[in-house]
């Protein structure tokens, strides 16, 4: 979810709050709209365990040493989702997230005009928005169905499409390219790993019991 996207949990925390109030926390919301918002865009819909407590803490720090960069490639991937208890196969599968959404131009211009793994029409029609010193033009993830939750997504990849360079480090001579192609001829196996991932990585360390808090705001502790 990108910083636009928390205008919409902070409306849900309210209203949840007015109807019933330090109840519902913010990191179970996220869950749930992770889940309505895959479904409603097309995606499969999976049981999401409620009960977690919010963070009384927060690291930016921490939060972007988890997070794999757009830059990636293969092994860090690989790596950074080890780190968090999830295998290669389901790093695979939750990448397929990127079926949907839009992207900065800062965070893939380095592949446009760089990689060599790329499709060269691909690459020109992003660099018609996107300068090589980069700025915060938006481009489509998906350029296929950028508003459907589908497996254009791993096509894309198997076209040499990967908006990202951490997206066709998937696909491009590694380990992962079979389930890749697997994904792209069966969306039905790629929609249920991506549910079974999603499952797995919502229970990743939960806060529970009297552990954290019921924020009463998701931006703030409460005092």
């Amino acid at each position: 979810m990108s910083i636009r996207g928390f205008g919409v949990v902070d409306a849900i925390k309210a209203s949840v709050e007015a109807a019933c109030p330090g109840v519902v926390s913010c990191a179970d919301i996220l869950a749930l709209t992770a889940r309505d918002g895959t479904f409603l865009l097309g995606g499969p819909t999976w049981r999401v365990p409620l009960g977690r407590r919010d963070s009384t803490t927060a690291s930016r720090a921490l939060a972007n040493m988890n997070l794999p960069p757009p830059t990636a490639d293969l092994s860090t991937l690989i790596s950074l989702f080890r780190r968090q208890g999830l295998s290669p196969a389901e790093m695979t599968a939750l990448s397929g997230a990127h079926t949907i959404g839009l992207a900065q131009c800062l965070n893939f211009n380095g592949g446009i005009y760089n990689d060599a793994n790329i499709d060269p029409s691909f690459a020109a029609l992003r660099r018609q928005t996107c300068p090589s010193s980069g700025n915060r033009n938006l481009a489509p993830i998906d350029v296929q169905t950028p508003g459907a939750f589908d497996a254009a997504y791993y096509r894309n990849l198997l076209a040499k499409r990967g908006l990202f360079h951490s997206d066709q480090a998937l696909f491009n001579g590694g380990s992962e390219d079979a389930l890749v192609r697997q994904y792209s001829a069966s969306p039905a196996l790629f929609r249920s790993d991506f549910a079974k991932a999603m499952i797995k990585m919502g229970n990743i360390h939960p806060l529970t019991g009297s552990a954290g808090e019921i924020r009463k705001n998701c931006h703030v502790v409460n005092s």
